[in-house]
């Protein structure tokens, strides 16, 4: 068996703070089985090559020999170059945490030159602190840089995606093959470098290319096409969330003349048995979920007596190699929710694989990411997460699932807490009942800080024929719970859902208004839908009143398609005054005024009350949980007593407030009871039962039932009582 070394990379562009997760976990995994592998981002790399003094200097280089035909921005930022090619390596510093001091000399007037992303931006609130203005600033600068690259080296640049465009609805293979075939921009050439750095160092045996979205398709090819005309007998895989929904039904065989292999969905399993062969353990015929071209045809193998592995036997994920302190902050937004996904790492792991839900009709419920479905063993989940600790030194966690379940929240809550465990967390949940006020409450002090869930459309005609099942009073309802708890929230909207009208989408626009004033949301954002190939409205559009207008499959992508909707009518220009709400609403803007206030075209008026979300909130049925299944967790701190004669004095040591409760010493030492067994002191702890109250209540049922009722019990719970 020859030894395999693999090299995991990450090509061009993803988000720039925190590295994208799908390396570190193929990493991690291929470690755990004793095979020697090795990661590399290359979109920060490609981005902190670019963002430089040579950098730059290269650039400025090239317009000067091009000066005749630059556009007149560009002309102006020129008259700037020393300033730029003085400030990069500070500013630079300064977004990577290392000069948090530079803050001051950023705002000072003149110092930052200010090209077109800095026009017409508005004043800072007061609120906004020095610390945050001048990252948003430098922002601005990188975005300027970005935006004159982007116009005048290459079209394919951005910040956070290269080359998007071509990898958006690739159904035929010609727009990759025509742009690999053009001549190389200074950026190409950066990245192959950079690329052969790592190879060098590395000298792998296998190359696996990750593509997550259309905006790293262009990235991998390029790396694949250098590696081929240097080492032609290299294997080259390609895998990721990009692959594992548009190339399910590739067919063109040149995709084979850059790449050996494509793998499908969870990489593990396909990725060793793929060494396997390499190692002369397995036939290529007996490869799993993969690709590959034979005989000048694509060929699919999936050895049906393999399995994917279970996410107890995935081993966990690492950031070896990866240097965290290169990662940028990124602040096109000051709002607290909004810069989750820009501001500094968080180490990524997932409460569970798939979706527990699984019926929406837009989503790709048939695909492995989302069909199936396993939690992660609560254990295995905190032992992951005390190892990237040890790692990272880094206590901020993102749980990347596609809906992580309430039940498994829990679970991992009181784990964290059982093992005194500190971290900070957020992750994507679904808008439901389970998550009641209690539960929220209780993540919220095992370190959650942030949800982001889909609510989709606000109409609850829609959510209904989406299958989602959620309302929106309901959704109102959990997002109080959360908002009570001190958790915010970011949600994901769409309009143009299959029969909607304009009119539904204005009534959706004022009901995500008032929660946005309420901030029972704190952040949102609107997609146009989409019809996608493998979601049941995709299957069977003419079910749902679509025709499917194209485009027609030629043997590369296949994912999103064009449509015309027969039974509804958004027109294409709602999407300008959608965006232009929410951007305003996102820094608490304009959430007085008349939604219409935002549309260039007329639009009717909203047929939702102003007063919709206040009234529900004041009628909202308050469950106390007594009835139900529930153990009572204490989340408080010391719990005290003073005898004063007959009677004693209970003190409640609570998170943001004490309480002093006068009762008979026997409910007293009762309540001390209850709360020491209910607080959370070893793991796998069992927590006391609400139906076992009455039976050791001192007093008749009666006085148990009256007890639940008076004042002194709502105190208990308000201060640090949860049943759960």
């Amino acid at each position: 068996m020859t030894p395999q070394r693999v090299l995991l990379v990450i090509p061009p562009l993803t988000q720039l703070n925190t590295p994208y997760p799908s390396i570190t976990y193929l990493t991690g995994f291929l470690q755990s089985r004793g095979i020697q592998a090795e990661q590399a981002d290359l979109g920060i790399e490609v981005v902190l090559r670019l963002f430089s003094t040579d950098g730059l200097r290269s650039v400025f280089k090239e317009l000067h020999n091009n000066r005749s035909i630059l556009p007149k921005e560009a002309v102006q930022m020129m008259k700037a170059e020393h300033r730029y090619l003085e400030l990069i390596g500070p500013v630079i510093t300064f977004l990577q945490g290392r000069s948090p001091n530079l803050a001051d000399r950023f705002m000072q007037p003149g110092v930052l030159p200010q090209g077109p992303r800095f026009r017409g931006r508005r004043t800072f609130p007061r609120s906004v602190s020095i610390s945050d203005r001048a990252k948003q600033w430098a922002t601005f600068f990188l975005e300027d840089l970005a935006d004159l690259v982007q116009a005048t080296i290459t079209p394919h640049f951005g910040l956070s995606r290269y080359a998007e465009h071509i990898g958006r609805s690739a159904s035929s293979f010609d727009q990759i093959a025509t742009a690999l075939a053009a001549p190389q921009s200074l950026i190409d050439e950066w990245l192959r470098d950079l690329f052969w750095n790592h190879f060098y160092r590395t000298r792998p045996t296998l190359v696996g290319l990750s593509i997550p979205f259309p905006g790293n398709l262009y990235g991998a090819f390029l790396i694949a096409q250098s590696i081929k005309e240097q080492y032609p007998d290299l294997p080259v895989v390609i895998g990721g969330g990009y692959v594992n929904t548009e190339l399910r039904r590739v067919t063109d065989p040149r995709v084979f003349d850059y790449v050996d292999f494509i793998t499908l969905d969870n990489g593990e399993r396909p990725l060793l048995s793929l060494i396997e062969y390499l190692s002369g353990l397995r036939h290529r015929r007996a490869l799993y979920r993969t690709m590959f071209r034979e005989q000048d045809r694509v060929v699919y193998a999936d050895d049906s007596g393999l399995s994917d592995f279970s996410m107890d036997d995935i081993g966990c994920p690492t950031y070896q190699g990866l240097a965290l302190d290169r990662y940028l902050t990124i602040l096109d937004s000051t709002n607290p929710m909004h810069r989750l996904w820009s501001e500094g790492h968080w180490n990524k792991l997932t409460v569970a694989h798939g979706c527990y839900w699984k019926q929406c009709t837009f989503c790709d419920v048939g695909l492995n990411y989302i069909s199936r479905y396993e939690m992660t063993p609560t254990e295995r989940l905190i032992q992951q997460i005390q190892q990237l600790v040890a790692e990272t030194g880094c206590r901020g966690f993102h749980f990347v699932d596609e809906a992580a379940p309430p039940a498994a929240l829990k679970a991992l809550a009181l784990s964290l807490l059982e093992r005194q465990i500190t971290i900070r967390w957020w992750g994507n949940i679904r808008f439901e009942p389970a998550f009641s006020p209690d539960l929220c409450r209780l993540l919220a002090a095992s370190g959650c800080i942030a949800v982001t869930a889909g609510l989709e459309a606000a109409s609850d005609r829609l959510l209904d024929k989406m299958k989602k099942g959620i309302t929106v009073d309901q959704t109102a309802l959990v997002a109080a719970g959360f908002k009570k708890a001190g958790i915010m929230i970011h949600a994901y909207l769409m309009y143009g859902c299959p029969s909607e009208t304009v009119q539904e989408t204005i009534d959706s626009l004022e009901r995500i208004r008032q929660l946005l004033a309420a901030d029972l949301i704190q952040s949102a954002f609107w997609h146009r839908f989409t019809v996608t190939a493998h979601s049941p409205i995709g299957l069977d559009p003419e079910a749902h009143g679509l025709h499917i207008l194209g485009p027609m499959h030629h043997g590369f992508a296949e994912n999103d398609r064009e449509h015309e909707d027969r039974c509804g009518e958004t027109p294409a220009w709602l999407g300008e005054g959608l965006r232009r709400s929410l951007l305003n609403y996102l820094e608490r803007r304009g959430l007085d005024l008349d939604v219409r206030f935002w549309f260039d075209e007329k639009v009717p008026r909203p047929r939702v009350s102003s007063k919709w979300l206040a009234g529900l909130l004041t009628k909202q049925h308050i469950d106390d949980g007594i009835t139900r299944e529930r153990r009572l967790v204490w989340l408080g701190g010391n719990v005290t007593s003073e005898s004063v004669g007959r009677r004693s004095r209970l003190i409640l040591r609570g998170t943001h407030h004490d309480q002093i409760l006068m009762l008979p010493t026997s409910q007293v030492q009762w309540l001390m009871q209850l709360l020491s067994d209910a607080t959370p002191q070893q793991p796998c702890q069992t927590y006391p039962h609400i139906h076992d109250l009455e039976k050791s209540f001192p007093g008749t049922a009666s006085g148990y039932n009256r007890f639940l009722a008076s004042p002194a019990w709502k105190r208990v719970r308000s201060t640090g009582l949860v049943l759960v």
